[in-house]
């Protein structure tokens, strides 16, 4: 099997992303050939996002890396622009918004979304796959958050999911000391849940275990993410989590289910 995904969609705008699907699951693959994440990969991610029609599984991989984090030659311009307006934070943020829009509309989709991480998923990368709900890695990955060594605190989601993800140890560890760490340590930490020998075998795995979950059935699917996602108290999670059932399941499913 080759390292890219098939091309059986669509590829819109500057081509930063590409989206396809085939059989109720969807690959969206970031082309960027430094692997970098541009303005045009935030847009254009956000749209396809919107363009998933009836897929009922998502991965996201990249064509070579995962992501080596922002393109910071691409980006600072608008940056810095909105540094030197008279009202910089409102102008600082409407560009962040760009790259929120495509990040919390990945968290909001109601499908579970895979990230096949090979190669290198630092910073911004590393905020997007967090804002997965599987991640599965080659054993040469590596995963890093080194915003504070530019001055930056981040803040595209990963200091807010990380600690939930691997515990706010380990979480501030990789934020603060902004070392790399290597893919058997991120499945020690639980960052990633499965390492496979290299990008070929990562990517069968990925498109095995979409397959499978896009065969479940979808709403209990959807009312499992919405659960483990909903961030309330023990009571009022399991409250909804019976509310979802009572409006969703059916008795005809319950008695195909124990056949």
């Amino acid at each position: 099997m080759s390292n890219s995904a098939p091309d059986t969609g669509q590829q819109g705008g500057t081509g930063a992303v590409k989206l396809s699907q085939s059989a109720g699951v969807a690959t969206l693959t970031f082309t960027h050939p430094k692997a970098a994440f541009g303005p045009a990969t935030w847009l254009e991610t956000a749209q396809a996002l919107g363009q998933l029609g009836e897929a009922r599984v998502l991965i996201l991989r990249g064509e070579r890396h995962f992501s080596v984090g922002l393109d910071v030659k691409a980006t600072a311009p608008s940056i810095a622009a909105a540094l030197n307006q008279p009202n910089k934070h409102a102008a600082f943020k409407a560009v962040v918004d760009e790259m929120h829009a495509a990040i919390e509309g990945l968290a909001a989709l109601p499908i579970p979304v895979i990230a096949a991480i090979d190669g290198w998923c630092i910073g911004a990368g590393l905020e997007l796959a967090a804002a997965c709900d599987i991640r599965i890695a080659t054993a040469s990955a590596r995963f890093s958050l080194p915003e504070v060594r530019l001055g930056i605190t981040a803040d595209l989601g990963g200091l807010q999911r990380l600690p939930g993800i691997i515990g706010r140890g380990r979480a501030a560890h990789l934020a603060l000391n902004a070392e790399p760490i290597d893919a058997t340590t991120a499945e020690r930490w639980g960052l990633v849940t499965e390492l496979h020998a290299d990008a070929d075998a990562l990517y069968a795995r990925a498109e095995a275990l979409a397959a499978h979950l896009a065969a479940l059935p979808p709403k209990a699917l959807e009312g499992t993410k919405r659960t483990l996602n909903d961030g309330l108290p023990h009571a009022q999670s399991l409250a909804a989590a019976v509310d979802w059932n009572a409006e969703h399941m059916t008795a005809e499913g319950l008695a195909g289910a124990v056949k």
